[in-house]
């Protein structure tokens, strides 16, 4: 098991509830675990490194992509 976090050292914990395919989470959890964190702690500083345009979205976003966004329920 990565090394996690010491308990009560987050400021304002939530949880992540998404359904997502089984092959990218399990490609997410390997990358964590080769980075020797879990992937909550993995999931963070992915997310602290994202290079935004002046949309606000990662620069690897494709205009197409753009567009989906819009029609896309997010909820």
């Amino acid at each position: 098991m990565s090394p996690r976090r010491k308990r009560g050292t987050l400021k304002d914990p939530t949880g992540i509830h998404w359904d997502v395919e089984r092959a990218s989470k399990e490609k997410f959890d390997a990358l964590a675990k080769l980075g020797g964190v879990s992937s909550a702690v993995f999931f963070e500083r992915v997310v602290d490194h994202i290079e935004v345009n002046e949309l606000g979205l990662p620069t690897w976003w494709s205009e197409y992509d753009e567009k989906e966004v819009l029609f896309t329920d997010t909820d």
